[in-house]
């Protein structure tokens, strides 16, 4: 069994531990991570998932950027932890999030990974959308969460103002 909640300020440090634990050393020198700097996650988005004891399981985090003049919600990042893996939990954080999301008016979502995973939700690569160097290309997917959302949305990712 397990439930599915928001991330309180007191489970931070232990969704950085998780997130520490999933990703390879250095993950805040990444791109995405200076779109995060000193901005706020948008936390009626961000979720933590855990097991029947209490226990931690996964974390989703979403933040608000800039895509051009459009604004869109930056997913990630995700995790799940490794006994855990393969349970489906990565689906169920991110399916409940976007759900969310939409219900709060959110148009659409950017986020940098593997399109064969991310495709599953609907992500698309997005070609004219530049996140920050040395972001490669063919990573930036996203998703619309109302119809024609991305329709004329282009440039480069920026964080929210």
């Amino acid at each position: 069994m397990f439930t599915l909640e928001t991330e309180k300020p007191v489970d931070y440090w232990e969704v950085e531990a998780l997130y520490d634990l999933c990703f390879a050393p250095g993950r805040e020198a990444l791109s995405s991570y200076r779109l995060r700097d000193d901005v706020p996650p948008v936390r009626d988005l961000c979720l933590v998932v855990r097991d029947g004891m209490g226990i931690l399981a996964g974390a989703i985090r979403f933040w608000p950027v800039q895509v051009g003049a459009a604004r869109a919600l930056l997913l990630g990042p995700v995790a799940v932890h490794p006994t855990h893996q393969g349970e489906g939990l990565g689906g169920l954080l991110i399916r409940d999030s976007l759900e969310r999301a939409a219900a709060l008016g959110w148009e659409r979502v950017i986020l940098v990974g593997d399109a064969p995973y991310y495709s599953r939700f609907g992500f698309t690569k997005l070609g004219a959308v530049e996140m920050p160097p040395p972001t490669n290309p063919e990573r930036v997917l996203g998703l619309e969460l109302r119809p024609g959302a991305w329709e004329g949305v282009a440039g480069k990712v920026t964080r929210d103002a």
